[in-house]
């Protein structure tokens, strides 16, 4: 089912996705509309051209808040606590632990109650349909938080053949749009998140 959010005067609400149907992948575009009264909207789907204005399709932006004034010795502090429970998630799911804390760094750097303007929340920056679907009850749980966008990685990876580029954008635009596009899905957004995570990655794997 798809889902609609509602944009008004105060903070931003929700840009949802529909992930796992059994084990078909069914994320759908994000779109962003234009009510007749002013209204933005986000959603998954396609509205009615005759109320609506298409403003934009897009990739999902990350809680850029939580990163501002973030110096390199405060994030690696941030990450240490985690640590552990990405090398154990990163171990089960069968994923490499760099490339999460690199997808982590980029995301939300590492602030387990990080909350993007559409809506993703904690370390992944999972959406409330993701959590969902990745069975995770707390998105603010570090924990569980950290399970479910592990698994939900590990998943894009299997999807894309370990193709680690088409793997990041599916996690940041959706699956569907990047077999769309045959490849990254041309959303400026989508494609700097793809180079700043590729970036942190080195950073990581070679940290002399």
């Amino acid at each position: 089912m798809p889902y609609i959010f509602q944009r008004g005067y105060h903070s931003a609400l929700l840009l949802s996705i529909c992930l796992f149907s059994c084990s078909q992948t069914v994320l759908a575009d994000y779109f962003v509309y234009r009510g007749k009264d002013g209204v933005t909207w986000y959603t998954d789907r396609r509205l009615p051209k005759a109320k609506y204005t298409l403003i934009a399709t897009m990739g999902r932006p990350t809680a850029t808040v939580s990163c501002q004034g973030m110096s390199p010795s405060r994030l690696n502090q941030r990450a240490k606590a985690h640590a552990s429970t990405i090398e154990q998630y990163s171990r089960l799911y069968d994923v490499d632990q760099q490339l999460i804390k690199a997808i982590i760094s980029v995301e939300s750097c590492f602030d387990k109650y990080a909350v993007s303007r559409v809506g993703a929340k904690g370390l992944m920056q999972l959406m409330p349909a993701t959590a969902e679907h990745m069975g995770v009850h707390n998105v603010f749980n570090a924990r569980d938080n950290l399970r479910g966008g592990i698994r939900y990685f590990s998943l894009m990876m299997q999807r894309f053949n370990n193709d680690t580029e088409l793997a990041l954008a599916a996690y940041n635009a959706g699956p569907q749009t990047v077999l769309k596009y045959k490849g990254i899905p041309p959303y400026k957004e989508t494609k700097h998140y793809v180079s700043r995570v590729l970036d942190a990655y080195q950073r990581y794997t070679n940290p002399g």
